[in-house]
């Protein structure tokens, strides 16, 4: 009697040639083809042209306030992402529930009505805007409220990234490091920290990549003044609305370019991290 072969221990799904097939055609279609499509498009225009679109004064200033303010944004969520994930994990409160949801809102609500919102509340006579006005704090219509509205809409994915590891992460280690001596400080940051490292950079990396590429939610409490509060995506759709296609993609290849680099040296330091904590 022919005694069927057994299944190789991981693999669940059989077929791993046709999987990988399905795999590269379904990221070609969706991710591939269109990122091709924009250097295509930007391949049509002369280097000069291209320079010009890339490099004039008004779009280098929206490079330096998209990026900076996704940096900083991402950098703000790792922080105190991070806090709220620990407060979900470690304690119990009443209420807990609300607040775990409250944090998926940014995922649910439209980015225009978040947008709206946030200008209403933080402008000079908004709810939160007419009290930091009394101390010369300006948010609406300004760098600030950039940052304000890409910290919102980027808190999710840190909060997301770190939680589930925060839940597997082992509290013996936690209690040994406690029994020798060791303060709540140094317990920290030399048993609690090293393991959720690599979960804080992906948290970081997704933030950042979304925030660079938001127009709804900041496109109102920015004000679109120029040289100070006008961000990347507003020149593309600008330059779109105007039949510039061209000039559109070669802006848009700037970024693509630039946030690759990013995104790449943070999943290198990830894998770094990773590859470290597995040596100890």
């Amino acid at each position: 009697m022919h005694t069927p072969k057994p299944r190789a221990p991981g693999r669940v799904i059989p077929g791993f040639g046709l999987s990988l097939g399905f795999t590269i055609f379904y990221l070609a279609l969706i991710v591939l083809i269109p990122l091709s499509a924009v250097f295509l498009k930007t391949f049509t225009m002369t280097w000069e042209a291209f320079w010009t679109a890339v490099s004039s004064e008004r779009v280098v200033a929206s490079y330096k306030l998209s990026f900076g303010a996704s940096l900083i944004a991402a950098a703000l969520n790792v922080v105190f992402g991070g806090i709220v994930a620990w407060v979900l994990v470690r304690y119990k409160f009443p209420g807990k529930r609300f607040v775990d949801a409250l944090v998926d809102l940014p995922f649910a609500l439209p980015t225009a009505v978040a947008g709206i919102t946030l200008t209403a509340l933080y402008s000079n006579n908004g709810w939160i805007g007419k009290y930091l006005e009394q101390f010369g704090i300006k948010v609406a219509f300004t760098p600030l409220g950039v940052v304000v509205a890409l910290t919102f809409i980027g808190l999710p994915f840190v909060v997301r990234t770190v939680q589930p590891v925060l839940e597997e992460a082992e509290r013996e280690l936690e209690e040994a490091a406690a029994s020798l001596g060791a303060s709540p400080l140094q317990t920290f940051f030399r048993v609690i920290l090293p393991s959720i490292v690599p979960a804080l950079l992906t948290g970081f990396a997704l933030a950042f990549a979304r925030a660079t590429g938001e127009y709804g939610s900041v496109i109102f409490i920015a004000g679109n003044l120029p040289m100070v509060s006008e961000i990347t995506p507003l020149f593309i759709i600008t330059k779109l609305e105007q039949y510039d296609y061209a000039g559109a993609t070669a802006i848009a290849v700037v970024m693509l370019i630039f946030s690759f680099i990013l995104l790449l040296t943070i999943n290198l330091l990830q894998a770094w991290t990773r590859r470290r904590a597995g040596k100890k």
